[in-house]
C-alpha cells in the first residue's frame, strides 16, 4: 500500500517535471537568437555584481554566528534574527541500555519522540 503511494507520488514529480521541461521549451522556441544572447549578457553583468555581495553576505554570516555563539544568546535586528541554540546533548544509547541492566531506574530518564518521515527523491 505504502509503496503504491510512493509510486503515486512519484508519478506526479516526474508530471511536474514534464510540465516544466515543456514550458521551458515552448519559452525557448518564441526566444530569438538575439534575445538569447542578451539574455546570457544581462546574466552575466548581474552574476558579477551578486558575486561580491554573496561573498560579503558569506563572510559577515560567519562573524554574526561567532559573535552569537561567544554571546550566548539570541540577538535580534531589524530584518534578521540570530538564533542562539546550545549544543545537543546526546548519548551512547547501547551504553546506556547495558547500564540499564543493572541500574533499571535509568530507564526512566529514558524519552522517545515521536516517529517521523521525510520523503527523498533517489
Amino acid at each position: 500500500m505504502i509503496k503504491q503511494l510512493l509510486d503515486q507520488l512519484a508519478e506526479f514529480y516526474f508530471q511536474k517535471d514534464a510540465i516544466n521541461l515543456r514550458k521551458q521549451e515552448v519559452i525557448d522556441g518564441v526566444m530569438t537568437a538575439e534575445i538569447k544572447e542578451k539574455l546570457a549578457e544581462i546574466e552575466s553583468e548581474f552574476a558579477i555584481q551578486s558575486e561580491g555581495v554573496d561573498k560579503n553576505i558569506a563572510d559577515l554570516t560567519e562573524k554574526v554566528k561567532a559573535a552569537v555563539i561567544e554571546n550566548g544568546e539570541s540577538v535580534k535586528g531589524a530584518s534578521l534574527h540570530a538564533v542562539y541554540s546550545k549544543g545537543r546533548v546526546s548519548w551512547d544509547t547501547k551504553k546506556l541500555e547495558g547500564i540499564m541492566m543493572v541500574i533499571p531506574q535509568i530507564k526512566d530518564a529514558r524519552k522517545e519522540g515521536d516517529p517521523s518521515v521525510s520523503i527523498r527523491k533517489i
